[in-house]
């Protein structure tokens, strides 16, 4: 198997695109807006996925948090919040507001992930567990439940509870933590000289979840742990603070290969995350040049990795688009809204 995250070019597998999955076996594919048009079209294409690769729980993921990173949308789909929208509270800390918000973003994240089992996608890339900082550009902003650490880790929880309870995985994102740059990795390279007892602000909500099976790394280029490279493609970050000091023992993902915060060719890149420690490298864009470059130069995923990847994907589950189901994600959007 390829430690690789493969994206598609179109709404359908092309000829030349089905050989070429079929031979290099890829971990898994990532869904963007140019592969969905109408929910029959989407669930044919992750069914023709997983058809073509011969697993039933093949890691099928999207881009889906809420706010303004949603891949599906109206009028098909719903319009789901945005994180710091579901973790807006009354202004008090009792014990029973904190439960309350909690209960509603659980409920949130499982209607959002069953209305994504239905089209046979079984992870989002959620919750985003970065803690923003005032200085920082706002490419976290919204996505993030809070600027209290506490507050991201309960509700980072209860999203990846609701997400399980749909059979759907969630990604912790975006491991050691992204809400200091004061740039967009997806842009150029952002540096955070925050010194290493500050950086424990930003590691706190990903330690509480360190249990999680899957987690994304940051582009991002911490100076107190590795002047040099940037998370993704550090060993030391990755042995040393998410392996160690966070404990982070799941599924490592890179961010996106692609993002301008990296520099070489789509295939150095790929080497590069592979090679720092990340089990699998993320190359979202279905370019088929790009891709057989990288299937070139990428090594055999490792017997780690292959084992985190099993235990990652083991509780997915994929369910046919039912009355029943609709019904279920209406109650849950119900008892969502009566706890706002």
């Amino acid at each position: 198997m390829l430690p690789v995250i493969f994206g598609l070019s179109g709404p359908v597998l092309t000829a030349s695109e089905r050989a070429f999955f079929q031979s290099v076996d890829p971990a898994g594919f990532i869904l963007f807006a140019r592969n969905i048009e109408q929910p029959r079209q989407l669930r044919a294409l992750t069914d023709s996925l997983r058809a073509l690769s011969g697993r039933d729980q093949l890691p099928i993921l999207i881009d889906q948090e809420g706010g303004r990173v949603a891949r599906l949308g109206p009028p098909h789909w719903r319009g789901w919040p945005a994180a710091a929208t579901l973790a807006v509270a009354t202004g008090l800390e009792r014990e029973a507001d904190i439960a309350r918000l909690r209960e509603r973003v659980r409920c949130n994240y499982e209607a959002l992930g069953l209305e994504l089992a239905a089209m046979g996608i079984t992870v989002t890339c959620a919750p985003v567990l970065d803690v923003p900082q005032a200085d920082a550009h706002d490419i976290i902003g919204d996505r993030a439940f809070g600027v209290a650490p506490d507050r991201v880790s309960v509700l980072g929880r209860a999203c990846l509870k609701g997400l399980q309870l749909a059979g759907v995985g969630g990604v912790i994102k975006h491991i050691p933590g992204h809400g200091r740059a004061r740039s967009d990795s997806h842009e150029s390279l952002p540096s955070v000289s925050a010194q290493a007892e500050e950086l424990a602000t930003d590691c706190a909500p990903f330690i509480d979840l360190n249990d999680a099976t899957m987690a994304m790394t940051a582009h991002v280029v911490y100076e107190a742990w590795d002047t040099e490279h940037c998370a993704s493609i550090s060993a030391r970050v990755i042995q040393e603070q998410i392996r160690e000091a966070i404990g982070f023992d799941g599924l490592l993902i890179s961010d996106d290969l692609d993002m301008k915060a990296l520099s070489g060719d789509i295939s150095s890149r790929a080497v590069a995350v592979l090679s720092a420690g990340c089990d699998i490298a993320l190359n979202c864009w279905g370019r088929l040049e790009d891709m057989e470059g990288i299937a070139a130069q990428a090594p055999a995923m490792t017997p780690r990795a292959t084992a985190r990847l099993a235990a990652a994907t083991a509780p997915l589950t994929v369910t046919a688009d039912t009355p029943a189901l609709a019904s279920r994600i209406g109650a849950l959007l119900a008892r969502r809204d009566a706890r706002a």
